[in-house]
């Protein structure tokens, strides 16, 4: 059946910040993170103080949907019949013989139909560019601890949660610590993309359509406003009708019988619950069904239709679409054209910014490791043809459209429009 995308007949049209609206330059981004996990673990958790130190060939590892077995410390690579296309122990590539040995032509052993609702004690699944160094991180220690002894199972993904809440707390940007925050407070030129004209003149198109424009992000209040305020303007309030942060996503859109409520800010620190949505403004935390019955306040409609803009499938697409019906716009930067990404590259050196050093992968770009995020045979059988990811069956699945990034449709103004079949 055929179905059809306009965003002109929607009425709010939602957006994610970090990577969605706020593009990062990932090369220092990914550097930045990778950083603030290591010294958090190497000083605090007494890891090897070779962690510190990323050779540049290593982000070649970075890749959007794999799975971690956090047991085994062996990486995974699936098929869209859920069995495993390629794997890694830690970052030693799995042969084709190993392959057979381990995982034969089952189905991954944690495999199932909702794995990307799930987030369980055995395995994560990285689908984003926080994510990404994380994973190599991961990998890297599992190098480690597999060279100091036979171990037959890993225990040390809860000292990267310990690192993740060192650097991201609610109370981390306003004490200024940790590694992330003091850094791209100190210089957020070095991190941050800003918005091109193109974009803020889209926004505005969209808000004299008639749209109502939000913000939903699980970046605290502070963060958010930092973000934006670099990369749009002051004025940022003039083009959201509402801004939603630390909206705990995937759990915004969750239908469980106690739903978060909304909470009022003021300094930047939540206060009092709301037991619904009068009217618009900025709120942290809530839910989908109190923020859709505003919409239905807002527009005068029973049934208002919303899209929403999101790079992650785990937290923005598959939630939006799965539990809230909405219409879902994944921004997936692996979409950009070979070419322009092979001038970057080739880019001459006195011509590169200030901040680029040695050259390593971006972690948008093919990884020569795993191979294509969208198709690929299994090496572990003779004569394999190719077939899709499950990662790109979720995309396929989930998401209405997938753009490289917002500038990608700005020409079309508020007039973009797709068949999907």
């Amino acid at each position: 059946m055929t179905q059809h995308f306009s965003l002109a007949d929607c009425d709010a049209v939602g957006f994610d910040l970090d990577h969605t609206l706020c593009r990062y330059n990932l090369q220092e981004s990914a550097s930045l993170i990778y950083n603030s996990f290591a010294q958090y673990l190497v000083t605090e958790k007494g890891y090897d103080k070779e962690l510190l130190t990323v050779p540049p060939e290593s982000w070649d590892f970075c890749c959007k949907g794999l799975a971690l077995d956090l047991e085994e410390g062996n990486f995974i690579k699936l098929a869209v019949d859920g069995t495993v296309l390629r794997a890694s122990h830690g970052t030693k590539v799995m042969t084709s013989e190993e392959l057979i040995e381990i995982f034969g032509k089952k189905k991954w052993k944690h495999f199932t139909d909702s794995l990307m609702a799930s987030r369980t004690a055995k395995y994560y699944f990285f689908d984003n560019y926080f994510d990404l160094p994380g994973a190599l991180l991961c990998a890297r220690i599992v190098d480690c601890l597999t060279r100091e002894g036979n171990q037959e199972t890993f225990d040390f993904w809860k000292d990267i949660l310990a690192s993740i809440h060192h650097n991201y707390k609610i109370t981390a940007f306003k004490e200024n610590s940790g590694l992330y925050f003091p850094e791209i407070i100190s210089d957020p030129g070095r991190y941050l993309m800003i918005c091109s004209q193109s974009v803020k003149k889209w926004l505005y198109q969209l808000k004299n359509a008639g749209k109502f424009l939000f913000i939903m992000t699980n970046s605290h209040s502070d963060y958010c406003r930092l973000l934006c305020e670099y990369i749009i303007g002051n004025d940022f309030t003039d083009i959201f009708d509402i801004v939603i942060s630390n909206a705990l996503k995937p759990g915004f859109f969750s239908h469980q019988p106690n739903k978060r409520l909304f909470r009022t800010l003021e300094n930047d620190e939540e206060r009092g619950t709301l037991h619904s949505l009068d009217k618009p403004g900025w709120y942290s935390q809530g839910n989908s069904d109190h923020l859709y019955k505003l919409f239905k306040k807002m527009t005068g409609k029973e049934q208002p239709k919303v899209a929403y803009f999101g790079d992650s499938m785990h937290s923005d697409i598959f939630p939006a679409c799965h539990y809230s019906n909405w219409e879902t716009v994944l921004i997936l930067e692996e979409l950009r054209e070979d070419e322009g990404m092979a001038s970057e590259r080739e880019e001459p050196l006195e011509k590169k910014g200030k901040y680029e050093g040695q050259q390593k992968k971006p972690l948008n770009s093919f990884s020569k490791e795993w191979g294509s995020l969208f198709v690929d045979g299994n090496l572990g059988l003779e004569s394999s043809a190719n077939s899709f990811t499950w990662f790109c069956k979720q995309i396929h699945h989930y998401s209405t459209i997938a753009i490289p990034s917002l500038e990608a449709i700005t020409g079309f103004g508020i007039s973009l429009e797709q068949s999907l079949l």
